[in-house]
């Protein structure tokens, strides 16, 4: 398999094993539709070997550990399992002990399928496979993403409560010996003067909160980024991008295309959404039609997106606003993009490209899909020579 596909499973009962040439830590996590635990009794490993539906197995360190799912008994609200992996070594990175997944038919072994993450090198821990339930059916996934801070990060970024070291207690310190006594000094030569105290060291920087819509609309900078999150949960319902624009000179018409771009995980195209194809993935993503003047106040051009609706195998969405007839975005003023809610019409996230560039071409945001199932809105406001949503697929990936 390669990261990003799935088959459909023959099985009931599969085992997912992970194996390298370290000894692993294997896991398995029960998520419900927003990507969370219920709680933090759907964490199976080695501690917690058994759950409804998932057991841990141990290889006993001559084989490899495994994660066993009974689909049949997985509890109705659990729409995946994912399958985590760790090196056991404290620090130790996945660099050059690449793993490999195998999923078996758990009753008689049989090989179902196998996955090797591509490109490893700092992670620390990987969600090597997911196996999902769609339509009725259940399938397996290659995943591959991996973790710079161990398993406790992919376990908390999937809802588990990781219970940190407690602090150290204080030092005791015995009290300091009374100073000597001063020597005598000579009224005819001057003391030397007292050293300078070394300087504190700075203080480092406060790390930045993570932007979400719990207090309410977000407006955006150039390469900021905000979390579809509000009151804990990922918005999975459907919004909308309404992308706007006014002529820079008065009496001239501006004719701009917005549309969007689908990715794969590995930045594969999947599709694009424009004037000239309003509709894609299966309808979870609607253009509302070409705007030929750029002029009357609100949204030129709107795309909708149904973020509960978006097929598991797209991941990222880069939004483009290009000039079919060759005017560059110095023409143009109050170029701008907003995420709505469709049901409400509340605006959630606006972007105002506040700079511009003689080019045709501009990629104003992008949505990506995280692996706990939310995703995240990031302005770009990056110019590109292309006239065509079909030369903005190439820069787009790159962008992601």
């Amino acid at each position: 398999m390669t990261p990003g596909s799935n088959l459909p499973l023959t099985s009931v009962r599969v085992a997912v094993d992970v194996a390298a040439p370290v000894r692993l830590d294997v896991s398995g996590l029960l998520l419900t539709a927003d990507g969370k635990v219920r709680s933090d009794d759907d964490f199976i490993f080695y501690n917690q070997p058994s759950g409804p539906g998932v057991t841990y197995r141990s290889g006993g360190g001559s084989a490899p550990d495994a994660v066993v799912v009974d689909t049949a008994a997985v509890p109705a609200g659990i729409e995946k399992i994912v399958v985590t992996a760790s090196p056991d070594g404290a620090g130790q990175t996945f660099q050059g002990v690449e793993p490999t997944a195998t999923v078996r038919d758990a009753d008689n072994g049989t090989v179902l399928a196998s996955f090797t993450p591509p490109r490893l090198g700092a992670e620390t821990a990987l969600v090597v496979m997911e196996v999902y339930r769609r339509g009725g059916a259940w399938k397996v996934r290659a995943v591959g993403q991996g973790y710079a801070n161990g398993l406790a990060g992919i376990a908390t970024d999937f809802g588990v409560t990781v219970d940190e070291a407690p602090a150290a207690p204080p030092a005791v310190t015995a009290p300091a010996p009374p100073p000597p006594a001063a020597a005598p000094v000579d009224p005819r030569i001057a003391p030397p003067a007292p050293a300078a105290p070394p300087a504190a060291p700075p203080a480092p920087p406060a790390a930045p909160g993570r932007i979400n819509l719990d207090k309410g609309r977000v407006s955006l900078r150039k390469n900021e980024t905000v979390s579809l999150v509000k009151a804990g949960r990922p918005l999975l319902s459907q919004v909308k991008m309404g992308l706007g624009w006014e002529p820079a000179f008065r009496g001239k018409d501006i004719d701009l295309d917005a549309s969007v771009i689908a990715y794969g995980p590995q930045r594969n195209h999947l599709d694009s959404c424009y004037f000239g194809k309003l509709s894609i993935l299966n309808g979870a993503i609607k253009h509302s039609g070409d705007n030929l003047t750029g002029e009357g106040e609100g949204d030129d051009e709107v795309i909708v997106v149904d973020l509960g609706r978006i097929p598991a195998e797209a991941t990222g969405l880069v939004f483009t606003v290009n000039s079919f007839t060759g005017q560059k975005f110095t023409e143009v003023a109050k170029a701008y993009c907003r995420l709505v809610d469709a049901a409400t019409d509340e605006e959630l996230v606006r972007f105002d490209l506040t700079g511009a560039e003689p080019q045709t071409g501009v990629m104003m945001a992008k949505l990506i899909k995280q692996f706990s199932g939310e995703w995240e809105m990031t302005a770009m406001g990056d110019f590109v020579k292309s006239r065509t949503v079909r030369g903005m697929v190439k820069p787009a990936a790159q962008a992601l």
